[in-house]
């Protein structure tokens, strides 16, 4: 029993110390910097499933830096349907009927085709703290990986989700799990990912579970089966102009 509260003292002297010895603010700009890269291209699947059975939205993605990201989807019922997302601003368009369509604020959490996935996660600017107050919360294992936990308050009314608290991993700083709050604490999604891949020496998501708490026995799983990362891209790709062609 000494042996035991000797242990529980010297793991609880190490965790201190390890909240101590990073600031809130360096965990997130490597979290930042692990889901940011200069240019990238992926395709991967969306996998809903809900009380009326499983669909499935396939997809091909661009993104250059922090702010912007193009996804383009393949899948028969939704071809030639993108989101463009730029600094400030994102935009949907809808090949049939040639109609562009501009999102901000509260919409930036509309459910993107049907799925527990919003816009705003799937196209999310990775610039956290120009965004979000953070704070250091605790550690914390999530499966067999050491965490951060931390905290983050909106500075503005612009983004899709006034408080999120998020575990990122304390060696490869990805984040493993989220749950996203309105101002209040009422939990509006969780997130949690099943499965890894290692891309250019960075650990990243490969499959990821996202569960819309609005609603009822509905859950997605965002699936990339490719990623390369500093490919070359036509700055063309994030223009209005191209969007519509």
């Amino acid at each position: 029993m000494k042996r035991r509260i000797i242990m529980s003292i010297l793991f609880a002297l190490i965790t201190i110390a390890s909240l101590s010895a990073i600031t809130a603010e360096e965990i997130v700009r490597k979290m930042d910097e692990t889901e940011t890269f200069a240019t990238s291209y992926s395709e991967g699947a969306i996998i809903t499933t809900d009380r009326f059975g499983v669909k499935t939205s396939t997809f091909k993605a661009w993104s250059r830096g922090a702010y912007d990201s193009l996804i383009e989807f393949t899948s028969v019922a939704e071809r030639g349907q993108k989101v463009l997302r730029t600094s400030g601003e994102l935009y949907l368009f809808y090949p049939d009927a040639q109609e562009l369509i501009r999102l901000q604020g509260a919409a930036l959490r509309q459910s993107m085709l049907g799925s527990d996935i919003s816009y705003e996660d799937m196209t999310g600017e990775k610039d956290t703290l120009a965004q979000y107050d953070v704070k250091l919360l605790r550690q914390e294992r999530v499966g067999e990986r050491n965490c951060h936990v931390l905290q983050f308050d909106a500075k503005t009314r612009t983004v899709a989700y006034p408080m999120q608290v998020v575990w990122v991993d304390t060696e490869t700083y990805m984040v493993w799990k989220g749950e996203f709050s309105t101002k209040t604490g009422r939990l509006l999604k969780e997130m949690l990912v099943l499965e890894t891949m290692v891309v250019d020496g960075r650990t990243l998501p490969k499959v990821t579970r996202i569960a819309d708490k609005m609603k009822r026995d509905s859950a997605t799983e965002m699936r990339l089966d490719r990623l390369e990362i500093d490919v070359n891209l036509d700055p063309a790709i994030f223009s209005l102009q191209n969007l519509t062609w």
